[in-house]
């Protein structure tokens, strides 16, 4: 399967559309299969912020990543784990034939226009690592863009965790190819600095009968966009994506999720989990599903929570569920927004816990289930303890205001 483009229909051969739309070239996109994709920015409109997927982000603050410019700086690479890895340095133009798909927005076609040389992480075919990669790349300012493929073989197994960290303005593609029975899970931490901004695309195709879990765990930064596009090239496959977030104060952090059923029983769930805390601390999530009318058998279920610990935060969670075919197993969705259950707070303070103490029990356990998903413990307790850090601030921020309020 070669690299390719996919524009959007003409107008005239779109659903509802006219050869006069009042003054537009075209109706808006009806479906998600009708967005373009495309690895030239120029085939890109510069967004206003009034389009659907640019709506919710906060357009003055994308520090030049829509702009169709080279990079200014490069991330450093640090690479710990089996020697069975390899990484090299390939231009795009060598990679025809292996199937990576072309970005669906500007940001990430500014990447491939621009970052002609492709970072590749490969596995080879049946190759099982037995410990896991981990890739830390750190930024030191200016602005940065980079196109990573990470190839694993058929019926190969690995663990990567890319982690993030230092301060950039970081635009980023990632292209994930699963081959015929491949087993990948695929860690991505955002620790950025944080005043750092992050536009990142990451396409996911999943092999027949093969399995990659996505587990995204978003902490640091300004602003943070991440938009995970999942899609299927054999029967059998299976996509899992979770995702763990805390937005403090003035942070933007985005998750965005396409899941592109268009082959016959397969299977998608995804899970991702949210605080935020501080005035201004912003956080949304996408969940995009398209089942397609050749995607019989399908089985899929998404489910967004957010957790507002303080005044002044806000949580948007889209659940998008778009069905072609009655012929599949199971689909749904569910989103939930609230602030802390009165019910366990008052559990654990009939038995004698602090009221901060519980609040802490009720988040630890809230993020508890993903974060034990990712299988390196070392991240695990990592993880856990930066949750512990956000929690403290949210504490040192409620004894603020209850000394405030005391002396009013």
């Amino acid at each position: 399967m070669p690299l390719l483009d996919t524009p959007s229909r003409p107008a005239a051969t779109r659903p509802g559309a006219s050869a006069h739309s009042h003054g537009m070239p075209f109706v808006p996109d009806q479906s998600r299969a009708e967005r373009r994709r495309s690895f030239r920015a120029a085939d890109f409109p510069r967004p206003s912020g009034r389009e659907e997927e640019w709506r919710f982000t906060p357009m003055s603050r994308l520090a030049g990543l829509l702009d169709d410019a080279p990079s200014e700086r490069s991330l450093e690479w640090e690479v710990t784990g089996p020697d069975a890895l390899r990484v090299s340095r390939m231009e795009r133009s060598a990679l025809q034939g292996w199937g990576i798909p072309a970005p669906g927005d500007l940001a990430g076609a500014v990447v491939t226009t621009q970052a002609t040389a492709v970072t590749v992480l490969e596995v080879p075919t049946g190759v099982e690592l037995t410990e896991p990669v981990r890739i830390r790349r750190t930024g030191s300012g200016g602005r940065t863009l980079s196109h990573v493929v990470l190839r694993v073989g058929a019926q190969a197994r690995a663990t990567v965790v890319l982690e993030q960290h230092g301060d950039t303005a970081y635009g980023e593609v990632l292209s994930v190819l699963a081959g015929d029975g491949a087993d990948l899970t695929l860690v991505t931490v955002q620790e950025w600095d944080a005043t750092a901004v992050h536009v990142g695309e990451h396409d996911v195709v999943i092999g027949r009968d093969a399995t990659v879990r996505h587990i995204a765990v978003t902490l640091g930064g300004s602003l943070v966009r991440l938009s995970t596009n999942a899609s299927y090239a054999g029967p059998g496959g299976s996509f899992e994506a979770y995702g763990v977030y805390f937005a403090d104060a003035g942070q933007h952090l985005e998750h965005r999720l396409f899941v592109d059923h268009e082959a016959p029983m397969c299977s998608s769930h995804v899970e991702y989990r949210g605080a935020l805390q501080g005035d201004s601390a912003r956080s949304v999530w996408i969940g995009d599903v398209l089942i397609r009318a050749a995607a019989e058998g399908t089985q899929t279920y998404e489910i967004n929570r957010n957790l507002v610990l303080t005044d002044g935060a806000q949580a948007d969670s889209v659940p998008n569920l778009e069905i072609e075919t009655g012929q599949i197993r199971g689909a749904g969705h569910a989103s939930a927004t609230g602030r802390f259950d009165d019910e366990q707070l008052f559990y654990l303070q009939a038995r004698g816990i602090p009221e901060q103490e519980a609040r802490r029990l009720v988040v630890r356990g809230f993020f508890a289930d993903i974060i034990a998903k990712i299988p390196v413990a070392e991240i695990q307790g990592h993880l856990t303890q930066a949750v512990e850090r956000e929690l403290a601030a949210t504490d040192t921020c409620g004894d603020a205001s209850q000394r405030q309020e005391g002396s009013a």
